[in-house]
């Protein structure tokens, strides 16, 4: 007999890795960002980079997904993803778009919203080039979202993409590259016990100098 899966409620953790203050901050929020990043790092925190992006089509249907955060760099946070899937093609309609970034290991995450940009060929070249041999054959291979008879047609696709391209040099595949999210609100959340989190959001004013809030939990 399969046992019931309690209830969620019952459940109960607390967080008390840290605290967050104003004083905290630097003046950018990508710097805080990366310097959050950093030390996901340095603990040894799983997937440091993994980063859920939310899109929505033109129409406003939303959906998300978990990428891997590549770099911040431009005024922005990039991931690097065919232009065809799913999130391309909602992106290609509708720039505005959201990410979280979350580290259970040292309660914190971030929250931010803003408009994505693609990145530059060179940048794209560049990151492509640094990949395995092997994931750049399944840009190639993977029509990515779109729908499969079954497994044996992306093994089909594969082996296609390995005859195409034998030796190491695979190129960039042209509907691949780079998006750059570039924010307009940055919120960092730091847990704290009795759920009296500390969440402080930058945001840009009017003269898009970036204002600090602090924000009830």
């Amino acid at each position: 007999m399969v046992e019931p899966v309690p209830p969620l409620s019952s459940i109960r953790s607390d967080y008390d890795w840290g605290t967050l203050d104003e004083a905290d901050l630097p003046a950018s929020p990508l710097d805080a960002v990366a310097a959050w990043v950093a030390e996901a790092v340095a603990r040894g925190v799983a997937e440091p980079g993994a980063m859920v992006v939310s899109t929505a089509t033109a129409e406003g249907v939303p959906s998300s997904r978990t990428v891997l955060l590549r770099g911040i760099s431009g005024g922005g946070l990039v991931f690097f993803t065919n232009h065809h899937s799913r999130k391309g093609r909602e992106l290609a309609a509708n720039p505005r778009c959201a990410g979280l970034l979350r580290w259970d290991d040292v309660h914190r995450q971030v929250c931010l919203t803003g408009a994505a940009e693609p990145t530059t060929d060179e940048e794209s070249d560049a990151y492509f080039a640094s990949r395995p041999r092997a994931s750049r054959i399944g840009a190639w291979a993977s029509a990515q979202s779109e729908v499969l008879t079954d497994r044996t047609e992306l093994e089909a696709r594969v082996a296609e993409a390995e005859a195409r391209f034998p030796d190491d040099d695979v190129p960039r595949p042209p509907h691949w590259g780079g998006y750059r999210i570039v924010p307009d609100t940055v919120e960092l959340w730091q847990g704290r016990p009795s759920r009296l989190h500390d969440r402080l959001r930058y945001r840009r004013g009017q003269t898009q100098l970036w204002v600090v809030e602090r924000l009830a939990p």
